[in-house]
């Protein structure tokens, strides 16, 4: 060996895999060790799930999208109103959308609109759009990851005041504590004079519910399965998405959806180079989707020091929009 240390071929995966997705490979070993497994709900949006989510968005089961643009419809006037004049809106996630479209066209004197979003390509898509229907609007994209600090505010001299702006449903996507973190780090963004326009899903019939993660076209099953390709393309993996079950379930007592992947036998797969077992029947925990209703949703940001002030609904209650500002 001419006294060169042996390097398996193991050894080179996990170094090249280091060298370019040392963070990802944290996360799902991690999440693959845990007891129970569970891997964060962001990984399933890569470039193939995200384009598969969107299909989602169309299945006549999946009725959050059309919820919300509906209430966006009939109140976005309102909501500019009460939002007020030279404000600088802060977007988490890049607000390529009508409905942030709806919002802005309605909004008086925008000081700037500052999208945040982690992928590079979707803010600069949601961007290039907007700067083409609103060339007038300062636009100051940032590349971060908002679940995570990222940085003091620039302050604008002709800003009155910080919106943070969170459509969708996301803010249901994180457990209660995540969710109390993410709205104190709004509170600081915000500053006292600010505000935060958070969208969620409202508590309805379950079976409702449930057929909105279980279409009948099978695209959310395709979603969540596709976590497993992307660790395989990325990870140097070996897992056979054949072998899992997609099954997404509404816990009552939580009051939320539970996405997992279930193993259908006993079986081991290879991470990097890392051995990870599943027993037959061992479930995964991919995403939870919380639902609350208004007066649950204000009492959980005033945890984060954030008073609910206005409600608004869609024609069918369905979905919320909540207004919160800062307590004194």
């Amino acid at each position: 060996m001419d006294g060169q240390a042996y390097i398996s071929p193991q050894q080179q995966q996990r170094s090249s895999i280091i060298g370019s997705n040392a963070e990802l490979l944290g996360i799902v070993l991690s999440g693959l060790y845990r007891r129970p497994k569970s891997l964060p709900c962001k990984l399933l949006y890569d470039q193939q799930g995200s384009k598969l989510f969107e299909q989602i968005c169309e299945t006549p089961e999946y009725y959050l999208t059309r919820a919300e643009l509906a209430l966006m419809e009939a109140h976005s006037a309102e909501i500019a109103e009460v939002l007020g004049e030279g404000v600088m809106l802060l977007e988490y996630g890049s607000g390529s959308g009508l409905k942030t479209r709806l919002l802005l066209s309605h909004m008086h004197n925008v000081a700037a609109y500052m999208p945040v979003d982690i992928s590079s390509h979707s803010l600069l898509t949601s961007i290039e759009q907007l700067r083409r229907i609103m060339p007038q609007l300062t636009i100051l994209p940032l590349c971060a990851d908002f679940t995570q600090p990222f940085g003091a505010m620039p302050a604008f001299s002709h800003a009155q005041r910080t919106v943070v702006y969170f459509p969708g449903s996301t803010i249901g996507n994180f457990d209660e504590t995540e969710a109390v973190g993410l709205m104190c780090r709004m509170r600081t963004q915000m500053g006292a004079a600010g505000g935060a326009l958070i969208g969620f899903d409202l508590k309805k019939d379950p079976t409702v519910i449930e057929a909105a993660y279980n279409d009948a076209a099978g695209l959310t099953e395709q979603f969540t399965l596709n976590l497993l390709l992307r660790i395989n393309r990325e990870l140097y993996a070996d897992i056979d998405p054949a072998l899992f079950l997609h099954r997404a379930a509404y816990h009552h007592l939580r009051g939320r959806i539970e996405t997992q992947l279930i193993s259908l036998r006993e079986q081991h797969v290879r991470v990097a180079g890392e051995i990870i077992r599943f027993a037959q029947g061992e479930s995964m925990l991919v995403e939870i989707s919380c639902k609350y209703t208004p007066e649950e949703f204000a009492a959980l940001a005033a945890q984060a020091g954030l008073r609910a002030e206005r409600n608004w609904f869609d024609a069918e209650r369905q979905f919320c929009l909540q207004y919160l500002v800062p307590e004194n």
